[in-house]
């Protein structure tokens, strides 16, 4: 099983235990690339991707594309307030 995580680049709050344990954690500078990185991500067998809900809400394909694929399950978490 291979798991990643994705944040945008300017989201300083998010994943950073991941990162600290040595999880592959991506950035992406365009939030609207979101669906190219989740297709590269499947296509070397990442089978759980875990992204931020800012990062998610750019996404067409989340629904159209992953709801029933059984390959890969895509789960969303809420971002890091600012303010925290």
């Amino acid at each position: 099983m291979k798991i990643s995580y994705i944040k945008y680049k300017k989201d300083t709050k998010s994943f950073k235990i991941p990162k600290l344990l040595g999880m592959e954690v991506f950035e992406i500078e365009d939030p609207e690339k979101i669906d190219n990185k989740i297709k590269e991500l499947k296509e070397q067998n990442y089978t759980s991707i875990i992204i931020t809900n800012e990062i998610a809400s750019f996404s067409n394909d989340l629904i159209n594309k992953y709801k029933r694929d059984n390959k890969i399950n895509i789960i969303i978490t809420p971002n890091k307030r600012i303010n925290d």
